[in-house]
């Protein structure tokens, strides 16, 4: 889908810049110019189409209807299984999950997209069929939408809307004003357009420097930490390998599909299945660059819930996995 933004930074890395292919800051430089044009491009995009559905949809309304009928967890269902098939990493789910807040959808079933989103997709399941057999995929692919329902759903039962910023509140309340200026005034598909990319330009712009914070994280990340650095640590004879496994991912930023053949490797040197998922997982659904992301519209406080919260249900995720392996 973003082969082409691939293109442009192996273009200007390799051709502008002539700089060598196996070099550790070439490797960080072309991930930092693909993902935050990938990232910028989709946070316009989301935000853009969100814009749209809430000029013509009562936000109010939208968001009474998922946060007072009981809906018996298919709200969080459906938000996981969304995530499974937007191919997106955990920095790139970021947009959709602006989106989601703006668009009045309550933050314990935005968690759950924001979770599976980049643990389970089409590509990676691809990849898991072939590495690991269909078997092992079923269970991981249920594993992974069960994780991002039961996040959510413990995540809302908090109740952490007060946690977050200012600034997403002050877009919620701006969005719910135009929303009612649009229903008022009754205004055309033309004559919305130039408020909602105001709007548009006015979120892009109070979300750019996390973008290119965070993603500059991630870069030097995946240009300079060696894959198998944490290998030594995971060994099946530690009876906490998963939890170890899980946190030292934290450090590490990839997709599931970068992941995936790194796990294939752990496996096949004897370090057992849950702990190699578990590591997967911590990659691609927890990283320091999603977590500066996400400051721009949670306090840090709500961050370290979500990520304990999601820590937690990933180590029991690899422990299970252990026991039926």
């Amino acid at each position: 889908m973003f082969d082409w933004i691939q293109n442009i930074a192996d273009w200007f890395v390799f051709d502008i810049f002539e700089m060598n292919a196996e070099s550790h800051l070439a490797e960080a430089l072309n991930f930092f110019i693909y993902d935050t044009t990938k990232i910028l491009l989709l946070l316009f995009v989301v935000i853009f189409l969100m814009g749209i559905v809430n000029s013509y949809f009562p936000i109010d309304k939208v968001r009474n209807y998922l946060s007072r009928n009981k809906l018996y967890g298919f709200e969080y269902l459906m938000a996981s299984l969304f995530g499974v098939v937007t191919p997106f990493c955990s920095c790139s789910s970021i947009p959709l999950f602006i989106g989601f807040v703006k668009g009045g959808i309550p933050l314990g079933v935005t968690f759950a997209f924001l979770v599976t989103s980049p643990l389970v997709n089409e590509v990676a399941i691809g990849l898991f069929i072939g590495l690991f057999g269909i078997k092992t995929t079923i269970i991981y692919v249920v594993s992974g939408v069960l994780l991002g329902m039961t996040s959510g759903i413990v995540l809302q039962k908090l109740k952490l809307e007060k946690h977050l910023t200012p600034w997403v509140k002050d877009v919620l309340a701006n969005a719910e004003k135009e929303q009612n200026i649009f229903v008022a005034e009754k205004k055309t598909f033309s004559q919305r357009i130039p408020i909602i990319c105001n709007e548009v330009l006015t979120i892009m712009k109070g979300v750019l420097p996390y973008v290119i914070i965070g993603i500059a994280i991630g870069g030097l990340m995946h240009g300079y930490i060696p894959e198998g650095f944490f290998e030594q640590y995971m060994s099946k004879e530690n009876l906490f390998a998963v939890p170890i496994a899980t946190i030292l991912a934290v450090p590490m930023y990839s997709n599931a599909s970068g992941i995936l053949p790194v796990a294939q490797v752990l496996v096949a040197k004897g370090i057992p299945l849950g702990t190699a998922i578990a590591f997967m997982m911590g990659v691609v659904g927890l990283s320091l660059p999603e977590a500066m992301l996400l400051k721009k519209v949670m306090s840090f406080k709500l961050i370290g819930i979500f990520f304990g919260v999601v820590t937690l249900c990933i180590i029991i995720s690899g422990y299970i996995f252990n026991i039926i392996f």
